[in-house]
């Protein structure tokens, strides 16, 4: 906001210090990602800038960790890069293989929670309602949770357990996480089964549907959806032309949300997913613990800049949102 003609000395020069504060604030929060950044170029194996990088060096900057990302675990990574090369990279390189877990994971629980957190929406929308406080904060409470303990939670609820164990079942869908002794040969054998992981990562996304598709249906107006009951329009007719054309932006916000929040989900995979199943945030926590390696740097760049593409998108959907709504963007 601009700041007025008439202002005061002295709220001039709170507008300014209030601005550098905010500046502060901003650089504080972003200097990290400004670090990792450059130190993905780094030609060297190490996690700090080298001479060549700070004299601003060509030789001190190289794309090998980039590079690295489709090579790891490669059959045969010196081959030419012809198409028989690109297969290799598709089915045995690492971190191509927890993309696509990662994809996978987060597309099917984006759907899941996208579907029930705009239902659940929609009902607490409603005045007549009954205990809609309560409801929306049983609702939004993976939120407020530690993820720990939901993901604890979640381990127990779907575990399947097995010997020496046979009577205890915490889970009545049977779903076979995995089971509760350490080796095989005393009952633990964690299951190839992604629904579980889905359900997990559908749970932590719903609350961020809700909030945002709630949000959206605070301008809504309810007469558009009566002045179609009375032109002859049943219930699903009004929402499919009606209510979603107006709602769809915020539907589609809450979705890139829960998308984000799959795709960046590591405990709860910890406790519940096998070794099969291993995601990008898996991947780069087992690589921080076992190898420390600069490749992490890499992906954490490509995260950040998908982020923000993600993030940019979530915006023009507010603003388009706004627009439908008569509201104008400031």
């Amino acid at each position: 906001m601009a700041l007025p003609i008439y202002a005061s000395p002295l709220e001039r020069v709170w507008h300014y210090t209030y601005l550098v504060i905010c500046g502060l604030i901003f650089l504080f929060l972003i200097a990290p990602i400004l670090i990792v950044i450059p130190l993905s170029f780094n030609a060297e194996p190490y996690f700090t800038f080298t001479e060549k990088m700070l004299a601003f060096d060509p030789e001190g900057y190289s794309m090998r960790w980039y590079d690295s990302l489709l090579t790891f675990g490669m059959q045969n990574p010196d081959a030419p890069r012809d198409a028989s090369w690109w297969r290799d990279v598709w089915h045995n390189t690492t971190w191509v293989q927890v993309t696509k877990n990662s994809v996978i994971i987060g597309v099917f629980a984006t759907i899941v929670a996208t579907v029930l957190g705009t239902l659940a929406a929609l009902g607490l929308s409603r005045p007549e309602m009954p205990y809609r406080r309560t409801i929306m904060a049983v609702l939004i409470s993976p939120m407020i949770v530690p993820i720990i303990i939901s993901a604890t939670g979640m381990f127990f609820f779907f575990s399947n357990p097995g010997f020496p164990y046979p009577t205890i079942s915490f889970s009545p869908f049977e779903i076979g996480i995995g089971h509760f002794s350490l080796r095989e040969e005393y009952g633990f054998k964690l299951a190839n089964s992604y629904p579980g992981i889905i359900l997990a990562h559908a749970v932590l996304g719903i609350p961020f549907v809700i909030i945002t598709v709630t949000a959206t249906l605070v301008g809504f107006d309810q007469s558009l959806t009566r002045a179609a009951a009375s032109l002859g329009a049943n219930p699903r007719t009004t929402f499919f032309r009606v209510i979603m054309p107006l709602i769809l932006p915020g539907v589609v916000s809450g979705a890139l949300f829960a998308f984000v929040t799959s795709f960046d989900e590591v405990v709860a995979v910890l406790f519940i997913a096998d070794y099969e199943q291993q995601t990008i945030p898996r991947q780069m926590w087992n690589g921080i613990r076992e190898q420390i390696s600069p490749q992490i740097l890499a992906v954490a760049t490509i995260l950040v800049i998908i982020s923000i593409a993600l993030l940019a998108t979530v915006e023009l959907l507010r603003r388009r949102s706004e627009r439908l709504r008569g509201v104008t963007p400031r």
